[in-house]
């Protein structure tokens, strides 16, 4: 089963206007979250609007399974009820979910020296605490991190390369980080990115593009796809 191409059904909510339900059945929900949007609550009153509040006004068993930023947008999915959710996060733990996100990063990133065109970054990363949210780069400290990435394009004009990211382990931040390791950081990026960069889109230019993964009942391949908007 396969979904792409731009979702056209709309949770009926006027608060949720932006939030596209791609799939629905009894075991999970697919959404495409919109940048700007939390994934979850978070500390404070003014942090109480998200995506999983939304989306449990219409399904109150949807609960979450793995979480975008706030700055990200794309494919998100969630599990209708809690056996449900452990299953689903069994395989993202165990790496049986596919995840594919395109980014925009500052500079000529060259494509790696590889038959198949893909690179890997393996770097460890941990919290900085003096700093936290923010994440870093850690030998000693971190915790093992990996990510796939392919140069698509280079954009001479805004002196940007399009590339399309795979992440293999789930660190918070773990794309913005890998990237700016590489320097290369993703335009728009308030935390990563110097402030001239990122000024330089209205938003995070990171989307995640595509989520693949065996149907949890019925082992049936189901792949969603939602292009990026910018």
């Amino acid at each position: 089963m396969m979904s792409s191409g731009p979702p056209n059904n709309y949770l009926t909510s006027a608060a949720s206007a932006e939030l596209v339900l791609m799939y629905a059945d009894d075991s999970l929900l697919v959404l495409n979250k919109p940048s700007g949007l939390l994934a979850v609550p978070g500390r404070g009153e003014d942090k109480q609007d998200c995506l999983s509040a939304r989306v449990q006004r219409r399904f109150p068993d949807a609960l979450v399974v793995h979480r975008l930023d706030m700055a990200t947008s794309g494919v998100m999915l969630m599990a209708r009820g809690i056996a449900m959710q452990r299953v689903l996060a069994k395989s993202f733990e165990t790496r049986q979910v596919h995840k594919r996100y395109i980014a925009v990063v500052q500079g000529c990133l060259l494509p790696p020296e590889s038959a198949d065109g893909w690179g890997l970054i393996d770097l460890p990363i941990v919290v900085d605490w003096p700093r936290r949210p923010l994440r870093i780069i850690d030998a000693q400290r971190g915790k093992p991190s990996q990510t796939r990435w392919r140069s698509v394009a280079f954009d001479e004009a805004s002196d940007s390369t399009r590339v399309e990211l795979e992440p293999l382990t789930g660190r918070s931040h773990q794309l913005r980080v890998h990237l700016q390791a590489l320097g290369h950081p993703i335009l728009g990026d308030a935390l990563y990115a110097p402030a001239a960069l990122a000024a330089a889109a209205p938003r995070l230019l990171l989307h995640a593009c595509a989520l693949g993964l065996a149907h949890p009942c019925s082992a049936e391949p189901m792949r969603f796809e939602s292009p990026p908007p910018f």
